[in-house]
């Protein structure tokens, strides 16, 4: 008919992989239904997820073969993989970051929000300087008795 409308095509999970290569990322096989995207040192981890948008796992600095997460130490950013290894996080890093995040985002036809487009964000914080914080109930300081001699 004359008022009749295209439908829309919803590009596959190989297609959008194909489209972030145009953009410059590259690609590698993830396990089934994953791949992993790289550039500029920063990668990320997309999971195929049928009938919906791809889900896109924390990107990250990549360490070797991990992706390492941004860490807040307060007086630093580090990037931390999953098996402990530490490194520093420069601002050349944290920008490429962005950048990568936005791009990404971009590439795959996924929303970019403006609270997440303001600029980088940690995963973790660990600027606490108060001991054992995160291993449950710490002892308090004044329930100590005092020590008479």
């Amino acid at each position: 008919m004359f008022f009749r409308r295209a439908i829309p095509h919803e590009p596959t999970f190989t297609e959008r992989i194909d489209g972030l290569r145009k953009l410059g990322f590259s690609t590698s096989p993830a396990g089934p239904g994953k791949a992993q995207i790289t550039r500029d040192g920063i990668g990320a981890v997309i999971e195929d997820r049928p009938g919906q948008h791809p889900r896109v796992n924390k990107a990250g600095f990549v360490l070797g073969d991990e992706i390492g997460l941004l860490v807040n130490r307060g007086y630093q950013m580090f990037w931390r993989t999953p098996s402990g290894r530490t490194a520093p996080a420069l601002a050349t890093h944290l920008k490429a970051l962005h950048a990568f995040e936005e791009d990404l985002k971009e590439g795959l036809g996924l929303p970019s929000l403006y609270n997440e487009s303001l600029g980088t964000t940690s995963d973790l914080h660990l600027y606490d300087r108060v001991e054992h914080r995160d291993q449950g109930d710490a002892d308090k300081p004044w329930e100590h008795k005092a020590v008479t001699s």
